[in-house]
């Protein structure tokens, strides 16, 4: 079987690719470029060469590096013994993930652009390119901490052993046949098993950091907006200061707000119409609950009736007990055990039944 892998240069796809060669697969290397020419990416490289902050972006997903990315990659590969390949996503990269953040931003909510990616681009638009450019593969792999398994004739996404690196979250929106096609050769191990694997075989890759975020500079750079004098205001609308654009903050930031106060507060709303940052105490800032919208469902066909489940609505926390059930918009209210801290529009809740996903959506709205 010939198994296609994504691979970054980083030490989790590079071993991804290993283990499954050592398990026999064909293996061929592939690595997406999305750092175009011209238009943003020319901005974003200007200031980023402005701001001196090339180095600091070198384990950002969006990063003027990748050139660099790609020869180390492609030093990989050939230590592996593999055929390896560039597919250019760059344009498809900048209409799906760099304009739905900007554009979630500048609605007032939280973008999560490493879920929109993976949904579209890295388990869709890549594979896809590779396949049009003459590429033969059965299956695609990465190198992301989760599993899937094929139950009760469904392809069923689950959490990777190590929970603190478990990347499932990152995963809800994979469709069926996207899960099919798909192998996960990491879930089964931890984080520092797959650097001491790297280690024993005499890749240098095995000491690389891990990569930090989708971009590493000012989010000012892509959003490319003019800042605008608006207010911070408490929860009753008494101005509290003064701020340079909504698009600075984010829902449930407490440092860097700028305002004196007896106890720290906490955004919990940006008002893009009127330009205002809503901060208020702890006590006031929690949340019962949320909305889920555009939800996709894995283990199950669709949700029917109100369950007990699990629901992370961030990437670093675990999973929180809650019910959901369906309303009548077509949507998926989320009502938790325990009062959440506060909980960001734009981001995603994931439902989970223990370490089995059940899917998860957009967060629309919070009470």
């Amino acid at each position: 079987m010939r198994v296609l892998v994504g691979m970054s240069g980083g030490v989790d796809s590079s071993m991804a690719a290993l283990l499954l060669k050592e398990q026999g697969y064909e293996v061929i290397g592939a690595t997406m470029s999305h750092w175009g020419k011209g238009g943003i990416f020319d901005e974003l490289e200007k200031k980023i060469s402005a701001n001196r902050q090339k180095n600091s972006t070198h384990c950002a997903c969006l990063s003027p590096n990748e050139e660099e990315d790609i020869e180390e990659t492609k030093k990989i590969a050939e230590k592996l013994g593999i055929e390896f390949h560039v597919i250019d996503c760059s344009k498809d990269y900048e209409e799906i993930v760099i304009n739905y953040f900007k554009s979630e931003y500048m609605e007032g909510r939280t973008p999560n652009p490493c879920i929109c990616c993976n949904r579209y681009i890295k388990f869709g638009v890549f594979p896809e390119l590779a396949r049009k450019a003459g590429i033969q593969f059965d299956k695609f792999a990465t190198g992301h901490y989760a599993k899937i398994s094929f139950e009760n004739n469904r392809y069923i996404l689950k959490r990777g052993i190590n929970h603190k690196k478990d990347q499932s979250y990152f995963l809800y929106g994979l469709s069926q046949e996207q899960l099919a096609s798909t192998l996960l050769p990491l879930g089964d191990y931890t984080k520092d098993e797959i650097r001491e694997i790297a280690r024993k075989n005499g890749f240098e890759v095995a000491e690389k950091p891990d990569s930090q975020d989708f971009y590493n500079g000012d989010y000012n750079d892509i959003l490319n907006t003019k800042p605008k004098k608006g207010n911070i205001v408490d929860i009753k609308g008494n101005v509290l200061g003064t701020h340079q654009g909504f698009w600075n903050f984010t829902i449930g930031q407490r440092k860097g707000i700028g305002i004196a106060a007896a106890a720290p507060l906490y955004v919990i709303e940006l008002k893009k119409d009127t330009n205002e940052v809503v901060a208020a105490y702890k006590e006031d800032s929690l949340n019962k609950g949320l909305i889920a919208s555009n939800v996709s469902f894995s283990a199950i066909d669709k949700l029917e009736a109100p369950i007990n489940c699990q629901v992370k609505i961030r990437s670093s926390q675990e999973p929180k007990p809650a019910v959901i059930k369906p309303n009548d918009e077509g949507n998926v209210e989320v009502i938790f055990s325990e009062l959440q801290s506060p909980i960001a529009t734009g981001q995603s809740a994931v439902f989970y039944d223990n370490d089995v996903v059940l899917g998860g959506g957009i967060i629309e709205k919070v009470f």
